[in-house]
């Protein structure tokens, strides 16, 4: 199985490397971006498990170490691979 996770910032964390990569595209001249908001993205491999064992260890995996769920959201995908 590998499980492919999504990490964000939450709504209201200034996201200062948004901000800079935001000035660089108006810099280059692309218009018409008017906000920028930067994650990370996560492919994980996993050993012969259910579907459902993998989606627990995949969340506890998020919430003990990928993710800093006081300042970031999360979420997750499991597939047969």
């Amino acid at each position: 199985m590998k499980a492919k996770v999504y990490i964000t910032l939450k709504q209201g964390v200034h996201d200062v490397q948004g901000e800079a990569v935001l000035g660089t595209l108006k810099h280059m001249g692309f218009k018409g971006v008017d906000d920028v908001r930067v994650g990370k993205y996560i492919e994980l491999r996993l050993d012969d498990l259910s579907r459902s064992q993998a989606e627990t260890r995949v969340k506890a995996m998020c919430e003990k170490l990928l993710a800093n769920t006081v300042i970031e959201s999360y979420s997750f995908e499991v597939i047969d691979q």
